[in-house]
């Protein structure tokens, strides 16, 4: 249904609102009690059950006036599912808390479980139930859980002698949320890629399947993503530049704004790319590209061109 112009969740009720959401959310085959009851029952077939939790804050993690409902709903349902990945699996069932004001429109609601269901299905996931209650202002919490056919890839994998390498746009979402932040909006490429991220979804099982060492999705910055690799594996690790692409538009933004290209790329997050290590001798899955080598351990963990990098390495949650 469409909800009356300037109906609030005040008027719809926990309950209707529920009951308009869940409509959204189509059940697969792993699903044996969806949303309605205590808690949803799940069908495991094979291989190992991962699970992946993230919180997003209105004001900290997304503004309403700088993407729609149905991008937040996107950007809420890619995260958890570029964890699930990030891993080697393939997510199959989301819940879904959403803590809203009273006097949100309803029919914001209704548009972010649109974009959180059509971002689901991407990878065939099922919201499988969740919660909603009132708030001063908007907190979503989401839960993945998938499932990995192999052995799950770990960030502490990664061996000397394995090559780094990254799949999927790298950058883009940093530069778009540089554009908002200044009151513009366009490039509109750039502004999209951060309104509605498109993580690689496919490229984590892919990798496991190659053979990846270590894995992990670039949500914080890709440096910061490879020093969690560099300190779990307990190697070093030297990102090489040459190897970066740069698209026109980051240099467009980076020149307009009077910021360096490569920092959206070295530490931009958010477009949940993925950071690998594989073997040396490893044919790449499509997509990867080599930005890097592992060595050895000691001295800083991450450098870039062989030297220690000062400018940003990605984003920090306090």
């Amino acid at each position: 249904m469409a909800f009356p112009r300037d109906t609030t969740l005040a008027d719809v009720g926990e309950f209707g609102l529920i009951t308009e959401m869940t409509k959204h959310f189509a059940q697969g085959e792993q699903v044996l009690v969806g949303p309605g009851d205590d808690a949803a029952l799940l069908r495991v077939k094979q291989g190992h059950v991962v699970v992946s939790t993230d919180l997003l804050v209105e004001g900290r993690h997304f503004r309403r006036d700088w993407a729609e409902a149905s991008h937040i709903g996107h950007r809420a349902a890619g995260q958890n599912l570029a964890d699930i990945a990030a891993m080697g699996g393939v997510a199959h069932s989301m819940t879904l808390g959403l803590a809203v004001p009273s006097d949100l429109p309803a029919e914001w609601a209704v548009d972010f479980a649109e974009g959180f269901a059509s971002e689901c299905s991407l990878v065939g996931a099922s919201v499988v139930g969740g919660d909603v209650t009132g708030a001063d202002q908007i907190v979503i919490s989401v839960t993945a859980i998938g499932a990995v056919a192999q052995a799950p890839v770990l960030r502490s994998g990664a061996e000397p002698g394995d090559v780094l390498a990254l799949c999927g746009r790298q950058g883009w979402a940093a530069a778009g949320l540089a554009i908002l932040k200044r009151g513009f909006r366009s490039p509109r490429v750039l502004v999209d890629a951060y309104r509605r991220p498109q993580p690689p979804y496919a490229a984590g099982p892919a990798a496991a399947a190659a053979g990846a060492s270590a894995l992990i999705d670039v949500s914080d910055g890709l440096l910061a993503e490879a020093r969690h690799i560099a300190e779990a594996s307990e190697v070093s690790i030297d990102v090489h530049t040459s190897a970066l692409t740069i698209p026109d538009e980051l240099n467009a933004v980076a020149s307009a704004t009077g910021a360096d290209p490569l920092a959206f790329v070295l530490g931009g997050g958010e477009d949940h790319s993925l950071l690998a290590a594989f073997p040396p001798d490893v044919e790449l899955p499509e997509g990867f590209t080599v930005i890097g080598t592992i060595g050895e351990p000691g001295g800083e963990p991450v450098t870039v061109d062989g030297e220690v990098y000062e400018g940003p390495a990605g984003w920090t949650h306090f």
